[in-house]
C-alpha cells in the first residue's frame, strides 16, 4: 500500500554536533593557533566593495574582536546581533571585523549576508583561508579579542546559548562579553579560551596530483547526494545551503563527513533493531566510507562527464492545483528578529457546507528563514460527526524534506463540514524583523472513490509532574485497538526535556512487539516513522508508548532545571504523546461495511 507520512516537524538549522572532539581537536591543533598574549598577525585583505583593510586601519585606542564567519552557517546568523549589541554598548572601547575564509562563500553572498543582516563592519574576504591558517581558526563563528595593543586576550566561543541544533533561552556563560569587561577594568579575563561550536570553515582542500584517485564528486559522492540530501538541500527549500553544485560542496566537504559519520545527518533517530521503515534516510557504512575517502584525497571533482543527471524537482505546487487554499492569516504575520517564541496558532474557518474528503495536502512555507515548522489540525468543535468514520484532527503538516500527503486511490482523510483549520507554527527569529504568510492547499476526492478513512489517533499521558533536577523521569500511557486495524506510520512527539520514546505492541496472545524505539529523542528533528508495509493490529491488541524526560542540568536545551514540569502548549511545558495513522482493516465504504470508530 503506498502511503506517505506527513507529520514530520523538524530542525530549524543544520542540527549537527562534535564528531569525536578528540580527533577534531587534534586535526585542528596541528594548525598553528594563535596563543594568549599573541599579537594579531598582520595581513591585508579587501571587503566585499572592494575595499582593502590591514590591521593598521584599526583604531590603536580600541580592543579588536576578529570573528570568522560563514554567509550561510546558522549559528553566525544567531550571533550577529549579539555581536552588534556587544560593539553598541562598548561603542567607545571596541570595534570588530569579520573574516569570510569559507571556499564557497562568494563575495555577493557576503553582500547580500551584510545587507539582509544590516551588518555595518568589516566584512573581508580570505580567499585562499591564509588568514584563517594565520590565527589557527577552525569554525564559525570563533571570535578573537585583542587589546588596545593587539594582543590577544580571548579567542573561542561568544557565549554558550547555542549549540548543535540546539538552544538554551539564554546564555549561561557570556564569555565574549566577560572578556571585554575584563580589559575594560584592566584584568586579565577569568576565562581565555573555550572551544567552538559551529561550522567547520571551508577551506581549500590539498590535492596530490600524483594520488590515484578513486572517489570523485562527479562518480560518486553527488550520486550520494542527490538520493539522500538535496531534497532538502537546494535552493528555495528550508536546509541552511545548497549541495547541488560542486562549487558549494566542496567548501562544506569536513562538514559533510562530520555529520554523516556521527549520524547528524540526514536526521534519523529510530533504533535499526525494531522496525523497517521507508522513510529511513541514513547512509549505508559504504556511502559513508566514499564520503571519508573523498574527502581525504581532498575532495576532487573528477570528470565532468561522469557527472549523473540532476534530479528534477517539481516548481509550485507539487500536488498540482489545489482545489481550495487557505493561508494563516489575512495579511504576513510579523515575526521579531531575536528571542524564542511559542508556538502560534491560526484559526482559520472553512465555511465547508458539506463534508470534504482530501487525498491531497500540502503547506507552503511562507517565510522558510524562521518557520520551523507547520502544522495544519481541523477543529471540529460544534459540528456533527463525521459517519461515524474513523477522524484525524491532525491533517497534514511541513518539515524541511517532508513531501505533501498524497494519499493511495481509495484512501482519504475527512474535514468535516464547517470545521475550522488550525494552523500551529513554529518560528525562529534570524536576528532581523520577518513576516510569514504560510498556506495549506488541497486537492478533494469523490467520496465514491474513498474506501478507507485514514485517521490520526493518539496515546497520551497529560498527567506529567517532571520533578525539578530529575534526569530519568519515566512515564507511559496506552489505548486498546477496538477494531482490526492497520498501523501507517508513529510520531512520538515531546518537548525540550524530551529524552527517548518507543512504541510497543501488546497482542492479544500476550506476545509483545517492539514498533519503534527511539533511544535519543530530538525536539529539533521530530520524525515521522512510516512502515514499509502496514503493521496489523488485532482487534484487542494494547498500544503501549513508554517516555523518558531529562529535567536536569544535564539537558543542554531545558529552561530551567529548578521547576517542575507538567503539561502545557508551550516548549517550556512538556507533552507525551504518541500519534499513528491508521485505518480500519475491515473498512470499506463502497461495499457498505460498518465504519466503526475506535475512541
Amino acid at each position: 500500500m503506498k502511503y506517505q507520512l506527513r507529520v514530520v516537524t523538524v530542525l530549524f538549522f543544520l542540527a549537527v554536533a562534535c564528531l569525536n572532539l578528540e580527533l577534531l581537536r587534534a586535526e585542528d591543533t596541528e594548525r598553528a593557533q594563535l596563543q594568549i598574549g599573541d599579537r594579531m598577525p598582520g595581513f591585508a585583505l579587501r571587503d566585499y566593495q572592494g575595499n582593502s583593510f590591514a590591521p593598521s586601519n584599526l583604531d590603536s585606542d580600541k580592543f579588536t574582536i576578529v570573528v570568522f564567519f560563514g554567509v550561510e552557517c546558522p549559528l553566525v546568523k544567531f550571533y550577529v546581533p549579539k555581536l552588534a549589541d556587544l560593539v553598541k554598548y562598548n561603542r567607545d572601547n571596541l570595534q570588530i571585523i569579520g573574516v569570510n575564509s569559507n571556499c564557497q562563500d562568494s563575495i555577493t553572498e557576503i553582500a547580500k549576508f551584510a545587507r539582509d543582516l544590516k551588518v555595518n563592519c568589516p566584512l573581508l574576504k580570505d580567499p585562499a583561508n591564509r588568514v584563517a591558517d594565520a590565527f589557527g581558526a577552525s569554525r564559525t563563528p570563533e571570535v578573537f579579542l585583542f587589546n588596545a595593543n593587539q594582543e590577544l586576550v580571548y579567542q573561542g566561543a561568544i557565549d554558550d546559548q547555542y549549540t548543535y541544533g540546539k538552544q538554551k533561552f539564554k546564555a549561561s556563560n557570556n564569555y565574549l562579553a566577560d572578556a571585554v569587561q575584563a580589559i575594560k577594568n584592566q584584568e586579565t579575563p577569568k576565562v581565555q579560551q573555550t572551544e567552538t561550536d559551529g561550522c567547520i570553515i571551508g577551506r581549500v582542500l590539498p590535492q596530490d596530483a600524483k594520488a590515484k584517485v578513486r572517489v570523485t564528486y562527479a562518480n560518486q559522492i553527488s550520486r550520494i547526494l542527490n538520493e539522500r540530501c538535496v531534497t532538502c538541500h537546494r535552493e528555495g527549500e528550508a536546509a541552511p545551503f545548497s549541495l547541488t553544485d560542486y562549487d558549494e560542496v566542496v567548501g562544506w566537504a569536513g562538514m559533510i563527513e562530520e555529520v554523516v559519520t556521527e549520524q547528524r545527518m540526514p536526521p534519523w533517530h529510530a533504533n535499526p533493531k525494531h522496525g523497517k521503515f521507508r522513510n529511513d534516510p541514513t547512509l549505508t557504512i559504504e556511502q559513508k566510507n566514499l564520503i571519508s575517502e573523498w574527502v581525504k584525497a581532498g575532495a576532487p571533482l573528477g570528470d565532468t562527464d561522469d557527472l549523473p543527471t540532476p534530479p528534477e524537482f517539481t516548481e509550485g505546487w507539487r500536488i498540482g492545483s489545489p482545489d481550495v487554499v487557505f493561508q494563516i492569516t489575512k495579511k504576513p504575520y510579523p515575526i521579531p528578529a531575536g528571542g524564542i517564541l511559542p508556538y502560534q496558532y491560526f484559526q482559520v474557518k472553512t465555511n465547508f457546507k458539506e463534508d470534504k474528503w482530501i487525498q491531497a495536502a500540502e503547506i507552503r512555507i511562507g517565510n522558510r528563514a524562521v518557520v520551523h515548522h507547520v502544522i495544519v489540525a481541523v477543529s471540529s468543535r460544534g459540528v456533527q460527526p463525521v459517519h461515524g468514520e474513523i477522524d484525524s484532527e491532525w491533517l497534514t503538516a511541513s518539515a524541511p524534506g517532508s513531501k505533501p500527503l498524497e494519499l493511495s486511490d481509495g484512501l482519504a482523510k475527512v474535514i468535516p463540514a464547517g470545521a475550522t483549520l488550525v494552523f500551529q507554527v513554529h518560528y525562529t527569529p534570524i536576528g532581523t524583523p520577518q513576516t510569514d504568510l504560510s498556506t495549506v492547499g488541497f486537492k478533494f476526492v469523490d467520496k465514491a472513490k474513498v474506501r478507507k478513512i485514514v485517521g490520526t489517533k493518539q496515546v497520551a499521558q497529560r498527567d506529567l509532574n517532571i520533578p525539578a533536577g530529575e534526569a530519568e523521569y519515566k512515564t507511559e500511557a496506552s489505548r486498546v485497538v477496538r477494531q482490526d486495524a492497520l498501523m501507517l506510520a508513529m510520531f512520538p512527539h515531546m518537548h525540550w526535556r524530551g529524552k527517548s520514546f518507543k512504541y510497543t505492541a501488546v497482542y492479544p496472545n500476550g506476545r509483545n512487539e517492539v514498533l519503534l524505539d527511539v533511544p535519543n529523542y530530538d525536539f529539533n528533528w521530530q520524525n515521522g516513522y512510516e512502515f514499509e508495509q502496514p503493521k496489523l493490529l488485532p482487534r484487542g491488541t494494547k498500544i503501549l508508548c513508554e517516555a523518558v524526560f531529562d529535567n536536569s542540568a544535564s539537558n543542554f536545551s531545558n529552561p530551567d532545571p529548578s521547576q517542575n514540569v507538567r503539561w502545557g502548549d508551550q516548549t517550556s511545558d512538556e507533552m507525551m504523546i504518541g500519534y499513528f495513522d491508521m485505518v480500519l482493516a475491515g473498512q470499506d465504504l463502497q461495499k457498505g461495511l460498518p465504519a466503526l470508530q475506535d475512541r
